[in-house]
């Protein structure tokens, strides 16, 4: 598709900009990274399950700007990391020199902090393990074509 242009917009529908489409596109599915992975699951118990339960629900309203799929389905969220009532949110993103990494950490730590009893919550841009189509969810990869 050479000459056209992915529009980037954030989960309220605001076009961010316009972003060149690279490369050839292809119908193949990409070859999952070899390893195990484990897709993400907010606690069902303990004391912050509750917290944890309306965060993932608030980041499932959040797109990937290039892949029509929610960071939580996709498997960008690694796991969260509470001290009393505030949160840390361990995510990565399908590359590492992905462009808008700074707006979508935002993007994540707004929609934390949207939740009651939310003290203060931190975004931790990780990159290992790395991201794979494994850790998408069952909903996602059948999306896709992996299941």
């Amino acid at each position: 598709m050479p000459g056209a242009s992915l529009r980037v917009i954030n989960a309220s529908g605001t076009l961010i900009g316009l972003r060149p489409v690279e490369g050839r596109m292809s119908d193949a599915a990409p070859t999952p990274a070899p390893g195990p992975t484990t897709p993400f699951a907010p606690a069902t118990s303990g004391p912050y399950a509750e917290r944890e339960r309306l965060i993932t629900e608030n980041l499932k309203q959040i797109y990937d700007p290039e892949i029509p799929m929610n960071i939580v389905d996709l498997g960008l969220i690694y796991g969260f990391e509470w001290t009393e009532d505030a949160v840390k949110l361990k995510m990565t993103l399908t590359a590492p020199g992905c462009p808008v990494a700074g707006i979508l950490a935002e993007e994540v730590k707004a929609a934390i902090e949207k939740v009651p009893n939310i003290k203060g919550a931190t975004v931790d841009m990780i990159w290992d393990p790395p991201w794979s189509p494994d850790r998408m969810s069952e909903f996602a990869k059948r999306q896709f074509g992996y299941a």
